[in-house]
């Protein structure tokens, strides 16, 4: 029998704790992300504090931070993954849009809060898509957005699965898929909203969001 993801995981209950906005107060390139203790991380913002709109210029999940350039130029601004988090997301693709709260800090500008993501502009996607093979038709618009858990996902590979929660079928997520939804990775066990289509090897995934967002939308 074939499992209708429009119509599961109205009904399942959880809860993801969104941990709160903070601020890595050092990066060591050499060795990663360094962070302070709880107590000390900053989680109100600066009386000084700037908006601003730019770019992911690269962003690492294994490293837990990456940079932002600001569309009025300027030097590089440090996207930490605590703030990614706190928005909602574990990853960002290169090249999308963005709009956040920076300050000014004695290394240099960091990123607060997130208040908008956007994907890459139609280039950086073309772009990017002429290196793979296309495996998946993106003229499919699937249908409504519906809870599921990553299964896995390597994006060097680039594709990977996930099941619809109370279905066992796998869904099928292609990397350009990510990269068209503003996200760059996913992790085993990472709940996301998937919109689904039928392909010709089974379902597959065209867009792919935040657990919040299907937890947010109205029930019918």
């Amino acid at each position: 029998m074939t499992c209708n993801p429009g119509t599961t995981g109205r009904n399942v209950e959880m809860r993801i704790e969104v941990p709160i906005t903070a601020v890595c107060p050092h990066v060591d390139d050499s060795k990663g992300v360094g962070c302070a203790a709880p107590g000390d991380l900053m989680v109100s913002l600066p009386d000084h504090a700037d908006r601003i709109r730019g770019r992911v210029k690269w962003f690492d999940p294994v490293k837990g931070f990456g940079f932002v350039v600001s569309d009025e130029g300027g030097p590089d601004i440090l996207l930490h993954a605590n703030v990614l988090r706190a928005f909602g997301q574990g990853s960002v693709a290169d090249g999308a849009r963005i709009s956040l709260v920076a300050s000014q800090t004695p290394r240099g500008q960091q990123a607060l809060e997130i208040t908008e993501i956007l994907p890459p502009d139609d280039a950086a996607v073309n772009g990017a898509a002429t290196a793979r093979p296309q495996i998946f038709d993106p003229g499919l618009e699937g249908g409504p957005l519906v809870p599921a858990r990553v299964k896995w996902f390597d994006r060097a590979k680039g594709f990977g699965f996930a099941n619809v929660f109370g279905c066992a079928e796998d869904v099928f997520i292609h990397v350009e898929v990510l990269r068209r939804s503003s996200l760059a990775d996913l992790q085993a066990g990472e709940a996301v909203a998937l919109r689904i289509a039928a392909g010709q090897r089974g379902q597959l995934a065209t867009e792919v969001g935040t657990w919040d967002t299907v937890m947010s939308a109205p029930q019918d």
